[in-house]
């Protein structure tokens, strides 16, 4: 019996892996990924709102890419541990819509972040003395408002979209979330809208960030090799290559992912892909960001040498 989208009610996630042995531990695995992240992002949130020498543009990017990260995270992450814990892979068929709402929205956003944090890098680097004209309180407004509007707009686009087709042929959803390559290839509607769609806003996306990403740090890495202290160039080449290494496994993923056709994708290599940038990534943010970060770290310790007296636990 055909089923169109007026009918369906849910969809049945197959996830990572049915093999019975792997569920007890890869629940232990995803659910201390899981508290890694929301612990280090929300406590980096927490740390900057409670130093006032983190109140700089720098870290009002980076308290904003830690809430992204919860977010995005949070829409995919909690259900995955659900069906490792009960084997409970049913997802409604509106939650369905709101996982892939929330992670495209936030995926997007913090592509655009990622591009603005290197923006203010370059800003910082290239040009020290103008840095407070620069990146007015205005200027990271906007940059921050723009990329949530690109990221909420788009993620509306697909939803609307992939939500629009007749899934007929199956609600068995060959991943461990609702994605958008995944469901297309349940739907016996015509598909080639969708994928154009899909195409070119991941490609303007891609193109976009990167440009500005690539532009700032070849602007970047020209005034670290005209800069005399070896000090001031260590610090600026450390601080490139933690946000690289971030920006090269989210991109390089979601290009994987994304910026080809659907005739090439392999749903179980796609799989261990996403892992990455729904869970690893999220994690691995506030790790390259603060612990090799000197002002990050004194921070800290301010904060728990003052919640330590608070506490009353030393004299």
């Amino acid at each position: 019996m055909i089923q169109n989208i007026s009918e369906l009610s849910e969809f049945i996630l197959v996830g990572l892996t049915d093999a019975p042995f792997l569920q007890i531990p890869l629940f232990i695995i995803f659910t201390l990924i899981y508290l890694t992240t929301l612990f280090g992002n929300l406590g980096m949130i927490l740390l900057i709102l409670l130093d006032s020498r983190l109140h700089t543009p720098m870290y009002f990017f980076l308290s904003n890419l830690s809430l992204v990260d919860c977010v995005y995270a949070s829409a995919v992450t909690p259900k995955v541990m659900e069906g490792f814990l009960t084997g409970n892979k049913i997802i409604s068929y509106n939650a369905c819509a709101a996982q892939m709402f929330f992670f495209a929205a936030f995926a997007t956003v913090e592509s655009f972040m990622l591009a603005s944090m290197a923006y203010d890098r370059h800003a910082a680097v290239c040009k020290p003395l103008h840095y407070s004209t620069t990146m007015t309180t205005t200027i990271c407004v906007l940059l921050l408002a723009g990329s949530y509007v690109s990221g909420l707009l788009q993620s509306s686009i697909h939803v609307s979209f992939t939500f629009q087709l007749s899934f007929c042929h199956s609600n068995v959803v060959n991943h461990f979330f609702c994605d958008i390559p995944p469901l297309l290839a349940l739907s016996c509607s015509s598909i080639h809208t969708n994928e154009i769609i899909l195409f070119m806003l991941a490609a303007f996306n891609v193109a976009f960030t990167l440009l500005v990403i690539l532009s700032s740090y070849l602007l970047i890495f020209v005034a670290i090799l005209r800069m005399r202290s070896a000090e001031s160039r260590k610090k600026a080449i450390s601080t490139c290559a933690s946000h690289l290494t971030t920006v090269s496994i989210f991109y390089g993923t979601i290009i994987f992912m994304y910026l080809q056709p659907s005739s090439n994708h392999s749903m179980d290599t796609d799989k261990m892909a996403s892992v990455f940038y729904t869970m690893v990534i999220p994690m691995l943010n506030p790790l390259v960001y603060s612990l090799r970060n000197k002002e990050v770290k004194n921070a800290f310790k301010k904060v728990a040498g003052k919640a330590v007296l608070s506490l009353g636990l030393v004299n």
